[in-house]
């Protein structure tokens, strides 16, 4: 599938910082499900491109006496192979074993440490699918809902709620699959779904378990299903702080702090 994707961050400022200073890792990288055809990050200041711990392409973003309104693009081309969802692991990448680590983000509550003993039997017996039936049942107990969680909820509270948004669901995913002893990591990226129309308020996120003799294995809990070429993926982390498209922070200006994200995918026919 052939994908064009445009990812535009606006902040405004009822008063103007001195000093803008971000970390985006708003690149997708090549890989065997993904190859970027053209892609291209638009925002005023400097950009100076590096790598991160995790593979990941990142730029820092600087600018000094930032106007009222700071926007940055991010867009281009990138054609996607059905892999089933399954990528192996690439050269470089971290020992599997880092992705056994939880964060203050993934850590499980006495509750998600209960709900994923339900599972230890079967993901020990057979891995892959012990770990879709995992998935399933976060589906089902985990309902999508934009309002009740915020950008720093984690994965404990969002368990409790029983909803939450992409972001949480793959935190309480990653959680409780650590908690069985399983790597799992975090992945931030897009999803074109034309039933639900080409511009979203956000990208996506989902997560990936590591499964000997075949790789990371995808596991969307939202839309219960491994990716398909309709995924495009941006970063991988531990969690949304490691892997999140835009982080950064802001010196001096007064007044509030406004946020605009708009995402568009669209399949080239």
């Amino acid at each position: 599938m052939r994908l064009n994707i445009t990812h535009r961050t606006v902040y405004r400022y009822e008063g103007a910082p001195i000093y803008s200073a971000q970390i985006l890792r708003l690149t997708p990288r090549t890989n065997l499900s993904q190859h970027v055809l053209r892609w291209k990050i638009d925002a005023p200041g400097g950009l100076s491109a590096w790598n991160d711990a995790f593979g990941n392409t990142c730029h820092t973003h600087v600018v000094e006496d930032p106007p009222e309104q700071l926007a940055i693009t991010a867009y281009g081309e990138v054609v996607t192979t059905e892999v089933s969802g399954v990528l192996p692991a690439e050269v470089g990448d971290l020992p599997t074993q880092v992705f056994l680590r939880q964060t203050a983000r993934t850590r499980p509550s006495a509750e998600m440490t209960e709900f994923a003993g339900g599972f230890a039997a079967r993901v020990e017996a057979d891995r892959l699918d012990g770990l879709h039936e995992l998935m399933a049942a976060l589906h089902e107990k985990i309902d999508f809902d934009t309002e009740r969680t915020t950008v720093d909820s984690t994965a404990a509270e969002a368990f409790e709620a029983g909803c939450g948004v992409c972001q949480d669901q793959a935190h309480v995913f990653a959680g409780v699959a650590r908690a069985l002893g399983v790597p799992a990591r975090y992945v931030s990226g897009y999803l074109y779904d034309p039933e639900l129309g080409n511009v979203s308020a956000a990208g996506h996120a989902w997560a990936a378990a590591w499964v000997r003799n075949l790789g990371w294995v995808s596991f969307d809990p939202v839309h219960c299903r491994s990716a398909t070429d309709a995924y495009v993926s941006l970063a991988v982390g531990l969690d949304y702080d490691s892997a999140s498209p835009v982080r950064g922070m802001r010196t001096g200006g007064h007044g509030d702090e406004g946020l605009e994200v708009s995402v568009s995918v669209n399949a080239q026919q």
